[in-house]
């Protein structure tokens, strides 16, 4: 739930996250829920998650040169504002 919070607190700011697997990603909280944290980040335009389908790239467009990676809560290891 901590996660989840920490989050909300960083709504539409700059982020950099740690996962638990040592990835880091870089962008702007979109959006949380009680699952997920949608990170707006620099791509090709298409939205992708890494929650559950490691890679897999879903339909649809947000903004140009753009993408909305979905980020497991129970991933995350660690959230720093840039």
């Amino acid at each position: 739930m901590e996660a989840y919070y920490n989050c909300l607190h960083c709504k539409n700011k700059r982020v950099r996250i740690l996962t638990t697997d040592g990835k880091k990603h870089e962008g702007i909280i979109v959006d949380v829920d009680q699952n997920n944290v949608y990170l707006k980040t620099k791509g090709n335009g298409r939205m992708k998650t890494s929650a559950f389908y490691p890679g897999g790239y879903y339909g649809g467009y947000y903004g140009y040169g753009s993408e909305i990676l979905t980020l497991s809560l129970f991933t995350l290891l660690a959230i720093a504002l840039i």
